[in-house]
């Protein structure tokens, strides 16, 4: 198979699909390896680095997408990417339909197979391409809200472990998955006073038995949640629905009652965002503010630590690439339930439900394709 790696154009995305070490697998396993001319060199690959390794460097993304079958990347194509796709060409990347309306009907118009890396599971039904980038964007989380909460940031100015006689910052974390976990970790070991509420009785026993009294886990109901909403410094924002758009926890209303220079960091904004007033930005422009509270809902939160986030994400794709490769993308679908349900556009068809019935288009099952 031809297998396509792109440079991401998206703003400040310096990530990389596949590192050298990884296009040298492929080529091994028998397969052509287009690589578009300085892809890595952002998180330190040279064109030379993927040469040595047999790969091919192009000169720039048409003549990519002109003989590529399969096309690996990290963020969801932008728009002058969508118009250089061949009828029939596969898509490994991350996608968030559910909260792109013109993406999703502008793939659907190409007629490719768009499989997307956050539906993808294992046998345990874990969100198995998700999580790390997931881990990368809880951790950025909780440093970026606590950079964010100097003044020079339009913050209230206060540091988020406080010093001797002064206390700490008050943190609150919508939402105990992979997300919510890893920014509790990370802004409890700064010192934060840190609670989170999440829906699930299991995952809150969890959460319980992994940090102890250190965190604090409850089961979110609207008393609570009005009542950790008023008095947070800093509200990290880590609900998921898989596949599904965010719903909106926390109103217009709510975030009026917290303090002049509190912070809201949404993760959840490449599903549309969990907070009444989150819209997407970007790493060149990250916060804007309403009702005197800073919003950061930057959509590829992990780009800021490109090399981390690249390597972390090759480790989860790569044998799923080798299927595709190795395979075929029907093949592979057949052997592995877990991968077709990353499978959400089917030539024009959408094959995840949540995605469909969010954009009124007609849905078909994935497992009546193959």
């Amino acid at each position: 198979m031809i297998i396509g790696i792109l440079k991401e154009v998206k703003d400040s995305e310096k990530r990389v699909a596949l590192s050298p070490v990884a296009t040298a697998e492929l080529v091994n396993a028998g397969h052509e390896v287009l690589i578009e001319h300085n892809a890595g060199l952002e998180v330190g690959y040279s064109n030379a680095n993927y040469q040595e390794t047999g790969a091919k460097i192009v000169q720039d993304a048409q003549a990519l997408f002109a003989k590529a079958e399969l096309i690996v990347k990290v963020k969801e194509p932008q728009p002058e990417e969508i118009e250089q796709f061949r009828a029939g060409q596969i898509l490994f990347s991350y996608l968030h339909l559910a909260a792109e309306e013109k993406l999703t009907k502008s793939l659907l118009k190409k007629n490719i197979i768009a499989i997307a890396y956050e539906t993808v599971t294992d046998q345990a039904n874990n969100l198995v391409l998700l999580k790390p980038m997931s881990e990368v964007a809880g951790r950025i989380a909780a440093q970026v809200g606590a950079l964010t909460l100097q003044n020079n940031n339009s913050g209230k100015g206060i540091l988020l472990g406080g010093v001797t006689g002064v206390p700490a910052a008050n943190v609150l974390i919508l939402g105990g998955g992979i997300v919510g976990a890893n920014a509790a970790e990370v802004a409890s070991g700064m010192g934060a006073n840190v609670v989170i509420l999440d829906k699930s009785l299991k995952r809150i026993e969890e959460l319980n038995n992994r940090f102890g009294l250190n965190i604090r886990s409850y089961y979110s109901n609207k008393q609570l949640l009005a009542h950790y909403v008023q008095n947070a410094d800093l509200i990290i924002g880590a609900v998921l629905v898989a596949g599904a758009k965010a719903p909106k926890i926390v109103s217009r209303e709510l975030i009026k009652t917290m303090s002049p220079g509190s912070v809201i960091v949404d993760v959840a904004i490449d599903q549309g965002g969990c907070f009444a007033t989150s819209k997407a930005t970007t790493h060149s422009n990250p916060t804007y503010m309403v009702d005197g509270v800073v919003h950061y809902c930057v959509t590829n939160m992990p780009a800021a630590v490109a090399k981390t986030a690249a390597q972390a994400l090759e480790n989860a794709i790569m044998p799923y690439i080798l299927q595709l490769a190795n395979l075929g993308y029907k093949n592979a679908f057949k052997l592995d339930a877990g991968f077709l349900s990353g499978l959400n556009i089917y030539k024009d068809k959408i094959t995840i439900a949540a995605v469909a019935e969010q954009f009124n288009l007609p849905y078909v099952n994935s497992a009546n394709l193959f």
